[in-house]
């Protein structure tokens, strides 16, 4: 899978389970539809998922997170997620990934991501969770990065 094909009803899945793990929304409850994909697009915050392929790939970066990992949708939408982390990192990735996959998800994460062209940036703040479709069905996980920096040698 890449990119998702009906975006209206992944934002709500992203809302959802959003609200189920962490009981409030991230948006104004109000939006709905068009309204709420057009706001969540230009939010002060990235909002990134992935599915739940052997090697998951992203398949939702809003226009906040496109900027931040240098990359256009398309782009975006054909990587793998780990690939968003430097080898070194990765490691510590799937630790919190696995963490979340058993709790629901976590709250307050930071790590060092990888931009398209190499420079890195700490997320700070980050919000992970699992999402799961209508039917209760494993669909992916999703994050929220409420604040980043450019990361330097010295961390």
């Amino acid at each position: 899978m890449s990119a998702v094909v009906d975006i209206e009803r992944h934002v709500e899945l992203l809302r959802a389970n959003y609200r189920r793990w962490l009981k409030h929304d991230f948006i104004d409850a109000a939006l709905r539809g068009r309204d709420a994909v057009c706001w969540l697009d230009d939010a002060p915050f990235a909002l990134v998922s992935h599915g739940t392929e052997a090697d998951p790939i992203f398949n939702y970066g809003n226009a906040t997170a496109l900027r931040l990992f240098g990359m256009d949708w398309a782009a975006f939408t054909t990587l793998p997620s780990r690939l968003s982390a430097m080898p070194m990192d990765r490691a510590e990735r799937a630790r919190v990934l696995a963490c979340v996959a058993r709790d629901g998800y976590i709250d307050g994460y930071t790590g060092v991501r990888v931009r398209a062209d190499g420079r890195r940036f700490r997320i700070q703040g980050v919000t992970v969770w699992n999402l799961v479709d209508e039917r209760g069905a494993p669909y992916g996980q999703a994050a929220l990065i409420r604040e980043w920096t450019d990361w330097d040698e010295g961390g």
